[in-house]
């Protein structure tokens, strides 16, 4: 035999390893029994291999078990046909060989497949046709004239028949014809008569590019037989289910004669269905399938029955087999799972997915819908129409809860009995979307210009209607103004210090910006809103008196009032408060002086002698307070000194001369800054135990010295040591003086001077030309 092509693959296995083996080899149907098909190489050491075949899909006999040789140190695997192997690529045109390989305990399965491949060049001629003997019929003399008595089946279209042989009368009857189909008919005169002839015909069947082959078919002319052949029952039609495996029986034909054999004539040949040729059973030989084969829903079967030994005595009976679908296979759905994703803004009748189902056990049937919710239950956001899933209403998620996913499932029913259904889940998530922008209603916030920092003035409130309605965020636009805005609450606070004079109300523009509102996490809306801040005056600044020093000099009638002076004092930050209390505090010894409003008056009632006859000074200290309704209300003193001088004779008017620190010579201020080094504790405590350690240690020192010197001196004569005596006292009282004497002369200060007032200014008198300290606050002076 040839091989039909060299070694097509060489596999190498090692045995720690497991591999899964499959080889496709096409073959030609001219191969005959003894030839190679395919050859495999293994490496199996140091082990015996085995190589076995399993089984051949479909069942034959047309391949021999694999042969296994050794061949320098690798095995070497053979697959053969087998003696009866008659390849058709008409009739089998492919071959599954399941092989098994054995390597230790290394156990490897693989799949050969087998194609058959037609031959142009070989013969077309085959069977019992082409065999000396040739194809050997039976027919009835009293067949129909002209009807169909045979068919040849030969391979391939466009083949040409034509009888050779001789058919001359008397023998025959009429000439026999034979057609491209294959179809022998019987001669236009019958066979009446012609009973126990045989006819044989000698046919030519030519095909293309000058090919032919030669066969021969034998017509037995049988003569009627006096007991007809019949069937009892009548024609009848059977119903089977289409899941009737191969080999069911579908029925059962009986018919009334001797030795009775059954056949099916039509149709010829059978595909779906065969029948037992003693007993009459039809039995299928193929799957009903009506979703691969529609055509198997009806067939028409002729049923002929005939006697053994005298096979012209027949009778034929037609019946139809109907085969019913069963439903077998739920819906298939593409896909099977539905999960998308939508935004919130998706408009209604929007397709959110779509699907396809299909029937297996009735491609093209109908099928029924039906959308199951489960989460939420009774959801109304989505619907199902003609099979896709749609927006059925208005997608929200700017409500607690309202943004989530849609649980459901979409049950497909089919039409068949029983109903089987399908479940395709179906997952749609709807995503936030940043619809609006966040709003605020602008605001006045009132606070006091006396406000310390950090002091909350006020909420600025914004909304969202988009859900979370408070992921906002504020801000203040610029940065100029002396407040903050809390970025996540919107608290406005105070940073700076305040000042009415300066500026008495504000406007900010708030900005405010949302988050975490939308699917893309960069898409943010803002909007703003102005708030308005305004401060509250506080009294905060202390009159002051021009001049805030004066002295005069009073010549006064006994028994008179007599205006001395006007205090006249304002506010220079504000100049609109005028409203001031006045009240002398200090210095009106024996009640002689009063305030009307802002002028000092003095009032000299003395009647009766003595009257005074020196003059008299007064230092009268005013305080001078704001009485509007501000809160608190401050004040400062005025100094006013009034030398009073009695009237005598002599003196021609009264006169007052004023003597005051004119505008233009502004007191002199005395700033005293006193330095001092406060340190830390810890550096008190470490500076004062090493001090005493130092001390401890110095005293130690100082025994120690003294104690050697008292034992020099006690080795030196005594006149030495009276002498040295005598220095060291006098060494001693001297020093103790020295130190005593400051002591003796440092008069102690009077516990007067600790309760004096604190002096901020200093000033010259410009009458007497004498300096003294005064006190702003207070009016209390001191003459240096």
């Amino acid at each position: 035999m040839v091989l039909l092509r060299p070694l097509a693959l060489l596999l190498a296995l090692v045995v720690s390893e497991l591999y899964c083996l499959s080889w496709f080899i096409d073959v030609s149907e001219s191969q005959g029994p003894g030839a190679t098909l395919q050859s495999f190489s293994f490496n199996c050491s140091p082990y015996i291999p085995t190589l076995e075949l399993l089984h051949v899909q479909p069942p034959t006999t047309f391949f021999n078990p694999p042969s296994l040789t050794r061949w320098q140190g690798t095995y070497v695997g053979k697959m053969t046909l087998s003696s009866s192997a008659r390849l058709d690529a008409l009739t089998v045109n492919h071959y599954e060989l399941q092989l098994r390989f054995t390597c230790g305990n290394q156990v490897t399965e693989g799949r050969l497949s087998v194609n058959v491949q037609r031959d142009p060049n070989r013969d077309q001629c085959a069977g019992r046709f082409a065999s000396p003997a040739g194809e050997i019929i039976q027919v009835r003399e009293t067949v129909t004239p002209g009807t169909p008595l045979y068919t040849l089946l030969l391979p391939g279209q466009g083949a040409q028949m034509n009888i050779t042989s001789a058919q001359d009368p008397p023998y025959f009857p009429g000439p026999f014809s034979i057609d491209g189909q294959g179809q022998l008919w019987a001669p236009s005169q019958g066979l009446k008569g012609q009973a126990q002839k045989v006819f044989q015909l000698q046919i030519l069947v030519t095909f293309g590019q000058g090919r032919s082959c030669r066969g021969m078919l034998t017509v037995k002319v049988l003569p009627v037989s006096s007991s007809q052949v019949s069937f009892p029952q009548q024609a009848q039609n059977i119903t089977i289910p289409e899941n009737l495996v191969p080999g069911s029986k579908v029925a059962q034909v009986h018919a009334r004669g001797f030795d009775v054999r059954y056949e099916i004539v039509s149709p010829v040949p059978c595909r779906l269905f065969s029948i037992a040729r003693v007993d009459g059973v039809v039995r299928t030989t193929a799957p009903l399938e009506l979703a691969q084969a529609p055509d198997a829903a009806v067939t028409r079967l002729r049923v002929k029955a005939f006697e053994r030994l005298r096979p012209w005595d027949s009778a034929e009976l037609d019946f139809q087999v109907d085969v019913q679908s069963v439903n077998r296979w739920p819906p298939r759905c593409l896909p099977a799972l539905l999960a998308t994703q939508i935004p919130e803004t998706t408009p209604v009748g929007t397709f959110v997915n779509t699907f396809t189902c299909t029937d297996p056990d009735s491609p093209g049937s109908t099928l029924d819908y039906q959308l199951l919710f489960h989460s939420p239950a009774s959801a109304s956001s989505l619907c199902l129409r003609d099979g896709v899933l749609e927006v059925n209403d208005t997608l929200d998620c700017d409500a607690p809860g309202a943004c989530l996913q849609h649980t459901a499932s979409i049950l497909v029913l089919d039409s068949g009995q029983p109903p089987m259904t399908t479940e395709v889940p179906v997952l749609v998530m709807v995503t936030p979307v940043n619809e609006f922008s966040p709003t605020c209603v602008s605001r006045t916030f009132r606070v006091r210009e006396d406000a310390r920092p950090h002091t909350l003035l006020g909420s600025v409130m914004g909304t969202d209607l988009d859900y979370p309605h408070d992921s906002i965020e504020y801000s203040i636009s610029g940065g100029s103004a002396p407040f903050a805005v809390d970025s996540l609450n919107g608290e406005v606070h105070l940073l700076g210090p305040l000042d009415y004079e300066m500026q008495k109300s504000y406007r900010l523009t708030v900005l405010l910006t949302d988050h975490s509102q939308d699917q893309d996490p960069t898409c943010h809306r803002s909007g703003s809103c102005t708030i308005t801040i305004e401060v509250e005056d506080v009294n905060d600044h202390a009159p002051e008196c021009e001049p805030p020093f004066q002295e005069l000099t009073v010549y006064a009638h006994l028994g008179r009032s007599l205006e001395v002076t006007t205090v006249s004092c304002r506010v220079a930050q504000e100049p609109q408060r005028l409203a001031f209390s006045y009240r002398i505090v200090g210095g009106n010894s024996q009640s002689r002086f009063s305030l009307q409003g802002a002028v000092l008056v003095h009032n000299d009632l003395m009647l009766a002698p003595p009257w005074p006859e020196q003059s008299h000074t007064y230092e009268l200290l005013i305080r001078v307070a704001d009485a509007g309704p501000s809160t608190p209300h401050l004040s400062t003193t005025a100094t006013v000194i009034v030398h009073i001088v009695p009237w005598r004779a002599s003196t021609g008017a009264t006169s007052i001369h004023r003597t005051t620190v004119p505008s233009r010579m502004t007191p002199l201020l005395v700033t005293d800054t006193e330095v001092f080094w406060q340190p830390e504790p810890w550096f008190v405590v470490v500076l004062t135990v090493t001090s005493a350690l130092l001390l401890l240690g110095l005293g130690w020192f100082l025994s120690w010295l003294l104690r050697g010197l008292t034992q020099v001196l006690q080795t030196s004569s005594k006149p030495t040591q009276a002498l040295l005596l005598n220095s060291i006292q006098g060494t001693k009282g001297s020093i103790e003086g020295f130190v005593e004497a400051p002591r003796m002369e440092t008069p102690q200060a009077p516990s007067s001077v600790m309760s004096l007032h604190h002096f901020d200014g200093r000033a010259q008198d410009s009458r007497t030309g004498r300096d003294y300290l005064f006190n702003t606050h207070t009016g209390a002076r001191r003459w240096l």
